[in-house]
C-alpha cells in the first residue's frame, strides 16, 4: 500500500511538470487567438518574393527594432537586375543582405530560405507576417493563402490582378480579421494626407473635376505582343512556379525582371502600376466608391490583346455621393498632361507626375506627383485661404502603422477594406483599356460590366489546375 502511494505521488508530480512544460511552450497565437502578437513582442516576418521592390519593405523592415525578418522565398535564387533597381536581387542576394544587417549585434545571424512560399507557410511555426513583393498575377494567391495560414500580411499594389481576386482578398481579410495593408506608400506621405484634408475642407469649394498623370510608359516599346521563342531557363529559377495561377508558356528572357509588368497576363501596365498611388488621394478624399463609368483609350503604341499601350488616357464618372457632386476623374500616362485652366499661371509647367483637382473656387495642383505639398490658384485665394488643421493621423511610415496593426494598435490606414476598393477601381480603367478602350457601365453589385460579355474572363481570369483561390 505504502508503495501504491509513493508511485501515485511520483505520477502525479511528474504528469504536472510535464503539463506544465507544455504549457510554457505554447504557441502565443494559441494563447491570444490567430494573429495574436502581444506589444512587447517582436512580429516574426517573412519575405515573399525578393525582386528589387521587396527591397524597399526589406530596409523599412530592417528599421523596426520590434521587427526580426526571419525567412524568405523567392522562386529565383538570383537576379541580375540592370534595370530600375540596377543591383542583384533574388532570395539569395537579399537573404545575404539581411543577415549582414543582423550580424551586426547577432554573430551569425542565419534567416531561412525557400523556393516555394507554401513550403515557408507549412514550416515556420513562429512566422507571424509575411511581406508579399511578387509579381502582379500572384498577389491574390499568395495573400489568401497566408491569411488562411493565420499570417498578417502586406501586399504589393495593387492588391491583385483580377477584380474578382479584389473581392475574394478582402472577403478572406474579413474572415480572418488578420492585419493588413497595400503597399501604396504614399498613402503615408505628408503631401498627400494635407492634400486630402484640403479638399475635405473645401479649400477650393465643391469639387468636380480631377486629373492624375503619370509619364510612365511601357518597358518594352518595341514589342506588339508576346516575344516569338523561347529562352533557357536560368539555373535556380522555378519558372513554373513564377507563372503561379497564369496559363503555361515558354520562358523568355524579356519577361523578367521588371519587364513582365508589360504584359497583360502578369502585371497591369501602367495604370496599374501607378493608379493605387496617384487616384489614392482623390479615392481617400472624397471616399470615391464605384465608378458610374469607366473609359481608357490606349495613345502611341496602341498595344495589343498581350500587351499594355504607350501611354493612355481614361475617363472615370462618379456619381454624386451625399453633398459631394458628381466628379470626372481623368488618367493620362506615357508623358500625357492635362490642358492649362486659365486659373493657372500661363507659364506654368506640369511635372512628369501631378494632380490636379478644380473647385467651384480655385484650383489645388500637386506638381510633384501624390505626395507632393499642394498648391492653391489662384493667387487671390492663395493669399486669403487659412489652412485647416490637420484630421488625419499622422504615422512613422507606411511599415510602422502594418506593424503597430499587428500589435494590437489602430487599422492601418491602407488595409485591404480600403485597398480592394481602390484597387478595383484602378483594375476598371485597365479592364476597359484590355478591351480596346470600350466604356464600362460598372454593375458593382453583380460584378458585371453591363452588355459586354467577353469582360467576364477578364473580370475574373481563369487559373491553371492547383492554384484555385478559395
Amino acid at each position: 500500500m505504502q508503495s501504491k502511494k509513493k508511485n501515485s505521488r511520483r505520477d502525479f508530480i511528474k504528469q504536472t511538470a510535464i503539463g506544465l512544460s507544455v504549457f510554457s511552450i505554447v504557441p502565443r497565437h494559441v494563447l491570444g487567438g490567430i494573429g495574436f502578437v502581444a506589444p512587447s513582442d517582436k512580429v516574426n516576418i517573412g519575405i515573399v518574393g525578393a525582386g528589387g521592390q521587396s527591397m524597399y519593405s526589406i530596409k523599412q523592415l530592417l528599421n523596426l527594432d520590434d521587427v526580426q525578418l526571419t525567412t524568405i522565398a523567392d522562386p529565383a535564387y538570383i537576379w541580375h537586375n540592370d534595370i530600375l533597381y540596377r543591383s542583384d536581387t533574388g532570395r539569395g542576394p537579399s537573404k545575404e543582405f539581411i543577415e549582414k544587417f543582423y550580424s551586426e549585434k547577432t554573430p551569425n545571424y542565419r534567416m531561412t530560405e525557400y523556393q516555394d512560399f507554401r513550403d515557408m507557410l507549412k514550416k515556420e511555426k513562429a512566422l507571424d507576417a509575411i511581406v508579399c513583393a511578387s509579381p502582379d498575377n500572384t498577389h491574390a494567391y499568395i495573400s489568401i493563402n497566408a491569411m488562411r495560414a493565420g499570417k498578417h500580411v502586406y501586399c504589393e499594389k495593387p492588391l491583385t490582378h483580377n477584380i474578382w481576386e479584389a473581392r475574394k482578398v478582402l472577403e478572406v481579410a474579413r474572415e480572418t480579421k488578420l492585419a493588413t495593408q497595400m503597399g501604396n506608400q504614399l498613402h503615408n506621405t505628408e503631401g498627400l494626407r494635407q492634400t486630402v484634408e484640403y479638399l475635405r475642407a473645401g479649400v477650393i469649394g465643391k469639387v468636380h473635376e480631377a486629373h492624375s498623370w503619370v509619364g510612365a510608359t511601357r518597358w518594352l516599346p518595341h514589342l506588339d505582343g508576346f516575344p516569338e521563342g523561347f529562352d533557357g531557363v536560368p539555373p535556380g529559377f522555378d519558372w513554373n512556379l513564377w507563372l503561379g495561377p497564369s496559363a503555361w508558356r515558354p520562358y523568355n528572357k524579356v519577361y523578367t525582371p521588371v519587364k513582365w509588368r508589360d504584359f497583360w497576363t502578369f502585371g497591369c501596365g501602367a495604370l496599374g502600376d501607378f493608379g493605387c498611388h496617384d487616384m489614392d488621394t482623390v479615392t481617400w478624399a472624397f471616399n470615391l466608391q464605384a465608378p458610374e463609368s469607366v473609359q481608357v483609350f490606349p495613345a502611341g503604341n496602341r498595344g495589343s490583346a498581350d500587351i499594355a499601350p504607350y501611354g493612355e488616357i481614361g475617363y472615370y464618372q462618379f456619381a454624386a455621393n451625399g453633398d459631394q457632386p458628381p466628379l470626372k476623374l481623368t488618367w493620362y500616362s506615357g508623358g500625357l498632361h492635362p490642358a492649362v485652366p486659365d486659373l493657372l499661371p500661363k507659364d506654368i509647367q506640369f511635372g512628369g507626375r501631378g494632380a490636379m483637382y478644380v473647385g467651384d473656387k480655385g484650383i489645388l495642383l500637386s506638381n510633384a506627383g501624390p505626395s507632393g505639398e499642394p498648391q492653391i490658384f489662384p493667387e487671390s485665394l492663395q493669399n486669403s485661404f487659412t489652412p485647416p488643421a490637420p484630421s488625419l493621423p499622422r504615422t512613422q511610415g507606411h511599415h510602422r502603422e502594418w506593424v503597430d496593426a499587428i500589435k494590437g494598435g489602430p487599422v492601418a490606414l491602407s488595409n485591404f477594406e480600403y485597398g480592394a476598393r481602390l484597387t478595383e477601381n484602378v483594375l476598371l480603367g485597365v479592364l476597359s483599356l484590355r478591351l480596346g478602350g470600350k466604356k464600362i457601365y460598372w454593375d458593382a453589385a453583380n460584378m458585371k460590366a453591363t452588355g459586354l460579355p467577353e469582360a467576364d474572363e477578364i473580370i475574373r481570369e481563369p487559373v491553371r489546375a492547383g492554384w484555385e483561390m478559395i
